[in-house]
């Protein structure tokens, strides 16, 4: 079996432009075609960005799991945005199996993918997911673990403890809150994460990111570059600036955010 080893380490800064369910009538600038989110993601790198978590749409705007749109999608960063990395996405949306998610990833074969533990891996389907992740490791695509709750998390590990999920080094990303139009996130909601991480990481490496929503997204992410993490950021999950204001772009936002992390002398002025 292979080792993750050698996959590459998450950047410190991932944009998210577009996600599974806002549209233009939520921001203007929000990248919903693929040469949109391409043009975005270029704008993202320039800014501070060192990886793309992209979402494809369909010809009605809805998120779809289509592995042929994802092939152009990354054909076209190849091009436009070689340095960038691009990570894509198995979200169900309450619209895809985890046996539909599995035949994305096994279509595509993508160098990097997201997926959430509670819908790749619900009661019952331990040994349909033990192959698939495996799958995944021996063919080297660097697979990103969504946790939503500190119980997923604690979920996740009894899942690697038990070699489910295969490997010695994984990649998680901590959700602070849901998709409601109402979420606000505050730095405060990674504190359950860390301590069970800190319980329960053993002789694991763990490389983590997190992403929030609302007004105090930069906020959350400025905390877990401090903890010792990574950031996730973009009109997926919030809209506005640390000043409160709605950004132009999903640029802005980076560049939001680098601000900040200078400002906290968390990364070079």
């Amino acid at each position: 079996m292979a080792d993750r080893d050698d996959l590459p380490l998450l950047p410190l800064i991932m944009t998210a432009p577009n996600g599974a369910r806002r549209t233009k009538a939520d921001h203007p600038a929000l990248p919903m075609t693929i040469r949109e989110t391409v043009e975005d993601a270029r704008a993202c790198f320039a800014a501070g960005a060192g990886a793309l978590h992209a979402h494809v749409r369909d010809t009605a705007g809805a998120h779809v799991l289509d592995a042929g749109l994802y092939r152009e999608l990354l054909s076209q960063m190849r091009a436009a945005v070689p340095q960038m990395q691009v990570q894509v996405t198995t979200e169900a949306v309450g619209r895809y199996s985890p046996e539909q998610q599995r035949a994305l990833v096994r279509a595509l074969d993508p160098e990097a993918v997201s997926v959430a533990v509670r819908e790749m891996v619900p009661d019952g389907e331990t040994q349909a997911a033990r192959g698939f992740y495996e799958e995944c490791l021996n063919r080297k695509c660097a697979v990103q673990h969504i946790v939503y709750s500190d119980a997923d998390l604690e979920r996740f590990f009894d899942l690697a403890e038990t070699g489910i999920i295969p490997g010695q080094r994984h990649q998680l990303l901590f959700v602070l809150g849901r998709h409601a139009a109402d979420q606000q996130s505050a730095p405060g909601d990674l504190e359950p994460f860390l301590e069970t991480l800190a319980g329960r990481r053993g002789a694991l490496a763990v490389d983590w990111a997190v992403c929030a929503f609302g007004n105090r997204e930069t906020d959350c992410l400025v905390e877990a570059v401090r903890r010792g993490g990574k950031a996730r950021i973009g009109f997926e999950n919030g809209l506005r600036n640390r000043d409160g204001r709605i950004a132009e772009d999903n640029a802005c936002r980076v560049r939001d955010l680098v601000l900040a992390l200078k400002a906290e002398n968390l990364i070079p002025a």
